[in-house]
C-alpha cells in the first residue's frame, strides 16, 4: 500500500444516479491501496438528491469530506476549490461520472514514483458512448487549444490527472479566477508524463455538458490562456490592407493601360468592403471578449461561494483561510463552530 496521503477530487452536478456508485468505486481502489486518503467531493449548486446522498455518506466515513457551493459555478471553479482545500501530497483530479475510471488511480500513482515526475495526465485513446458530433467537435478542438496556446498541450486529454503538492501550491497560487485548469497545469511547468486509458461511457445519467456550456468553455479556453487571438486579428488587419493595396494598385493599372478592360459597376466595392467590414468585426469583437474578460477580473467577484462543508477537522482551518481570499468566499455556516472558537 502507497503510504502517500493522496487527495481526491470530484466535482459533480446533479448527479444522483452515479453519485453513490463513483463513491463505491472510488472508496474500493484507495482502501485497497492508500494507507491515507481522502475523498473530497464538490457539489456545484446540484438541484436533484447529490447533496443529500453524499451527506448521508459521509456521516459513516470520516474520508468523504463535502464542499458545497451555494449556486452552479461550474467545472473548473468546482476543481479550484477542491485543489484549494486538499491536504495530500497527491492529488487526483476526476468527474463523478466513472467515464474516467477509478481503477486507474494505483498505475497513475506507480507511474509518478517510478518517473520522479509531478504530473501524470490521462489520454484518452478512445471515447465510448459521445457522439460523432461530439467526437469530432473535441478533436478540433485539442487542435487548436495546442496551436493557440503559447505552451504545448497534450492532445486528447481532459482534467483526469495526478499533480503533487508542488504543483497543487504553484496552482494554487494563480491569481485568475476563470482558470483553464488542464492548461494552467500545463503551464505552471515540472515534469509532466501520460499513461493511456480507454474513456467509458457515463455510468448513468445524461452529460451535464451542453453544447451552450462546451462553447463557453471553449471560449474560456481560447481567449483566458492565450493571447494569440489578438495576433491573428492584427494579422489578418494586415492581410486585408495588402489586399486593399493590391486592388488599388490593379485598379489604377487597368484605368492606366487597359482603360477598354476596365470593368465599370459595384461587384468589386461591394467584395472589399464586405471583406473589409468581416476583418473589422472580426477584430472588434476579438477585442471585445478580451475587454470582457479584464472587466470581470477587475470586478473581484469570487470565483465560487462555499455554502456549506462536511467533515473538516481542526487540521482545516488553515484552508478554510486560504479559501477565504479574494478569488473565493466561505459562508460563515461552512466554518465548524470548532474552528471559531478557535479563531
Amino acid at each position: 500500500m502507497y503510504p502517500i496521503y493522496t487527495s481526491v477530487i470530484i466535482p459533480c452536478y446533479n448527479e444522483q444516479q452515479v453519485i453513490e456508485e463513483s463513491y463505491l468505486r472510488l472508496t474500493k481502489v484507495m482502501q485497497a491501496n492508500f494507507q491515507r486518503y481522502e475523498l473530497i467531493f464538490i457539489n456545484d449548486g446540484s438541484k436533484d438528491n447529490t447533496l443529500p446522498i453524499l451527506s448521508g455518506l459521509a456521516k459513516k466515513d470520516a474520508n468523504l469530506k463535502i464542499l458545497s457551493f451555494s449556486r452552479n459555478f461550474g467545472h473548473q471553479p468546482a476543481v479550484s476549490a477542491g485543489l484549494a482545500q486538499c491536504s495530500g501530497e497527491l492529488a487526483i483530479i476526476i468527474d463523478a461520472d466513472l467515464q474516467d475510471p477509478p481503477e486507474l488511480i494505483p498505475a497513475m500513482v506507480a507511474l509518478q514514483i517510478k518517473e520522479a515526475c509531478n504530473v501524470v495526465y490521462a489520454v484518452r485513446q478512445s471515447r465510448q458512448g459521445e457522439t460523432v458530433f461530439k467526437k469530432i467537435t473535441a478533436k478540433l478542438f485539442y487542435r487548436t487549444i495546442n496551436y493557440l496556446s503559447e505552451v504545448p498541450l497534450p492532445l486528447d486529454t481532459g482534467d483526469f490527472r495526478l499533480i503533487d503538492r508542488k504543483v497543487i501550491d504553484a496552482f494554487n497560487r494563480l491569481p485568475e479566477r476563470n482558470k483553464y485548469i488542464r492548461g494552467l497545469i500545463t503551464w505552471v511547468g515540472f515534469k509532466q508524463v501520460p499513461i493511456s486509458y480507454e474513456r467509458s461511457e457515463r455510468f448513468a445519467g445524461e452529460t451535464k455538458y451542453s453544447l451552450g456550456k462546451m462553447l463557453r468553455f471553449a471560449r474560456t479556453s481560447l481567449l483566458y490562456f492565450s493571447n494569440k487571438p489578438l495576433r491573428i486579428a492584427s494579422s489578418l488587419g494586415v492581410v486585408a490592407v495588402l489586399i486593399g493595396l493590391i486592388l488599388t494598385l490593379w485598379v489604377f493599372y487597368v484605368k492606366i493601360f487597359k482603360p477598354n478592360e476596365l470593368v465599370h459597376g459595384w461587384s468589386s466595392i461591394l467584395i472589399i468592403v464586405i471583406f473589409f467590414g468581416g476583418v473589422q468585426m472580426l477584430t472588434i469583437g476579438i477585442l471585445g471578449e478580451y475587454l470582457s474578460s479584464i472587466f470581470n477580473e477587475i470586478k473581484g467577484r469570487p470565483e465560487f461561494i462555499i455554502d456549506d462543508v462536511v467533515n473538516l477537522t481542526p487540521d482545516s482551518s488553515t484552508k478554510l483561510d486560504k479559501l477565504e481570499s479574494p478569488t473565493a468566499l466561505v459562508s460563515p455556516k461552512a466554518i465548524p463552530s470548532s474552528l471559531l472558537s478557535n479563531s
